[in-house]
């Protein structure tokens, strides 16, 4: 049998990794796009967008929606593979993978080929605990 969580600790669980985005505030958190990683090792930057600062709401049944998320306009550019959400001193939240839509990633993007200079935008993003 899994583990499984009651509402109100899932609700704590998503809480504390999302509130880990806005420490360090006022200067807002960063949703990092990047090309490998993984948890001990992020990898290299493709695109850095800004977090709002609250950078989520507060979770409903183990799932917290980001706030508006501001577009990189001006993209260091490559192929996409993993994600981090991070603090302003860039302290890793978060890490997610990251396909094109369809793909199954945590985060699914229109493309995970961003040239240089291109504008990366994410219209929406949310973090779920494990049930």
């Amino acid at each position: 049998m899994a583990v499984t969580h009651t509402t109100s600790v899932r609700n704590g669980l998503t809480s504390y990794v999302v509130d880990l985005c806005d420490a360090g505030s006022p200067t807002p958190g960063k949703l990092i796009i990047r090309a490998t990683g993984t948890v001990g090792s992020p990898g290299t930057e493709v695109a850095t967008l800004t977090l709002s600062d609250p950078a989520f709401g507060a979770p409903a049944t183990g799932i917290a929606t980001a706030a508006s998320i501001t577009s990189d306009t001006s993209a260091t550019g490559g192929t996409a593979a993993t994600a981090t959400l991070e603090d302003n001193a860039s302290t890793i939240a978060a890490h997610c993978s990251v396909t094109a839509t369809g793909g199954g990633g945590d985060i699914e993007l229109s493309t995970v080929t961003i040239g240089a200079g291109a504008t990366v935008a994410v219209s929406s993003l949310t973090y779920e605990s494990a049930p």
